[in-house]
């Protein structure tokens, strides 16, 4: 097996009370309590402010899973494992994916460098099947929209790279999923054709969660939408068990379902 892991500081602790895992599942409910945005502010003081509170939350766990795809058609791939282990690296931290063979063969692995100034960076590395020859890649947030594993998972989409666009606005206050939210608009310096140019997303206002997120394309139609599935309680604390990402356009989804039995 080929371990392209090198954690060099420390990981983060494991019994951290989490809500999301993975990327767009980087946001924990760890704040309770955390004060949201001002009612009175201007929508875009709120939106940058938000967005800033976000970005400061690292991914707050480790813990393997599996990574199930389906087709357009309906057809469910067999699935694959992945793994989340997320570093202290001071001033800032780094997350680092992988995905595995089913003989435990590392198959790609994305390192997300979350720096102090909240900016971002990806190295991306990609194996042949059965352990050949690495095709290593270092990207920009502009550049990381690719897909991760063949999913429905963008690189940039586990990074949260939207938090990072220059134009953050608070739209209004809604309920979802029963939880109070406020509602996150986001949009980048320059549109691309084949990037988002808008991206909803959800906010628990107690929490400081991301619960729901929806991703459009320059012409406005709906692209993506990532939303958590169900949850477990495992030592007093409720977490993600299953979160998904669907491709409007085709149809197709990915699914993560997490391993929650963490050792002690």
């Amino acid at each position: 097996m080929i371990s392209l892991l090198s954690p060099g500081r420390f990981p983060v602790s494991r019994r951290r009370f989490l809500v999301l895992a993975a990327g767009l599942a980087g946001l924990g409910l760890g704040r309770a309590g955390a004060p949201a945005p001002s009612a009175g502010a201007d929508a875009s003081v709120e939106g940058q402010e938000l967005a800033a509170q976000l970005r400061r939350q690292p991914p707050p766990f480790n813990t393997g899973g599996w990574l199930r795809r389906r087709e357009p058609g309906g057809k469910w791939l067999p699935a694959l494992p992945v793994r989340l282990d997320v570093y202290e690296d001071p001033p800032g931290w780094r997350a680092v994916y992988q995905v595995f063979e089913s003989t435990g063969a590392v198959l790609q692995t994305l390192v997300v460098h979350y720096a102090a100034d909240g900016s971002t960076r990806y190295e991306f590395t990609v194996l042949e099947p059965g352990g050949g020859r690495a095709e290593v890649r270092h990207l920009s947030g502009e550049e990381a929209a690719l897909p991760f594993a063949r999913s429905d998972f963008w690189l940039a989409d586990l990074g949260l790279e939207f938090l990072r666009w220059p134009q953050q606005r608070v739209l209004r206050s809604e309920t979802r999923k029963g939880r109070p939210c406020l509602v996150l608009e986001s949009r980048p310096e320059r549109i691309r054709p084949d990037q988002y140019a808008r991206v909803l997303s959800w906010v628990d206002r107690e929490y400081q969660g991301l619960l729901r997120a929806e991703a459009y394309g320059p012409e406005g139609r709906l692209w993506k939408e990532f939303s958590i599935g169900s949850f477990k309680k495992v030592r007093g604390n409720w977490l993600l068990k299953q979160m998904e990402i669907r491709d409007a356009r085709t149809d197709s989804r990915t699914r993560i379902e997490f391993d929650l039995e963490i050792p002690g």
